[in-house]
């Protein structure tokens, strides 16, 4: 299996609209940070993990031709604001692309893109089919995915767990049924928006709290603001198993 980071960045992407801060001006390729995204890579299938506002360049950055199936961790426009752009992949297949979420996201969905759930659409519409998910596993293909359930602030939200392949965004409590999902995982993707406490994320440090119980895996930190500070300076204070993420990072797992 093979990880793609599309984007890690938080909701306003990095650098930030009319901001001069020294992360926003930095011309390190790692402070540039899309909007939060991963591509799971498996031989049989593609399983995008989120479809934020900057999917259209993430596809063609990364010269992506198709994708099977996509999951999507909660409702939030940085993680839905794309869905729009997977018509390509649509029209090649002629096939309705699969989305996979809880309820209440899937009904979001429907009405934020309510012209491609029409009776009489508009030619060249995308067609999307819906499969409702809970916190039971479920099987796309050959490949089990289970459900992790974190809380951001008081909106429930899904992580996955695809083998031994954690991705967890946007969460500031994680219970610990939900912890124990991500026992003896390779790899674990948790969430650190920036050094401060924040209402609905967690911080550099809680995610630090959360990757040291996990000290034989390796952690990649994600959806990341210009307020964590550069990716080179904050680096260098990380444990050796953890290290933040970046666009056009791809990992073996």
């Amino acid at each position: 299996m093979k990880i793609k980071f599309l984007g890690t960045g938080t909701s306003q992407g990095v650098p930030v609209i009319s901001c001069k801060c020294k992360v926003c001006k930095s011309i390190d390729y790692r402070d540039q940070r899309l909007r939060s995204s991963v591509l799971v890579m498996l031989e049989e299938q593609n399983i995008l993990i989120d479809a934020g506002p900057d999917l259209r360049q993430q596809m063609l950055r990364h010269h992506i031709e198709y994708l099977d199936h996509i999951l999507i961790t909660h409702e939030h426009k940085d993680h839905t604001g794309g869905l729009d752009d997977v018509r390509p992949f649509i029209f090649n297949t002629s096939k309705p692309m699969p989305l996979y979420a809880r309820e209440q996201v899937l009904q979001q969905i429907k009405h934020e893109y309510a012209y491609a759930f029409s009776e009489e659409s508009y030619p060249g519409t995308p067609k999307f089919s819906l499969h409702e998910i809970n916190g039971s596993p479920f099987r796309l293909g050959h490949t089990e995915i289970l459900p992790i359930e974190v809380k951001h602030l008081n909106l429930p939200v899904f992580g996955f767990r695809i083998d031994d392949f954690c991705y967890i965004t946007d969460a500031n409590y994680i219970a610990q049924k939900e912890l124990d999902k991500m026992n003896e995982s390779k790899v674990i993707v948790i969430n650190a928006l920036q050094i401060d406490p924040h209402i609905s994320h967690f911080n550099l440090n809680e995610a630090i709290e959360i990757a040291q119980m996990f000290p034989d895996s390796q952690v990649y930190l994600t959806h990341i603001s210009h307020k964590l500070g550069l990716h080179k300076e904050i680096s260098e204070l990380l444990p050796p198993h953890i290290q933040l993420a970046y666009d056009g990072l791809s990992i073996q797992v």
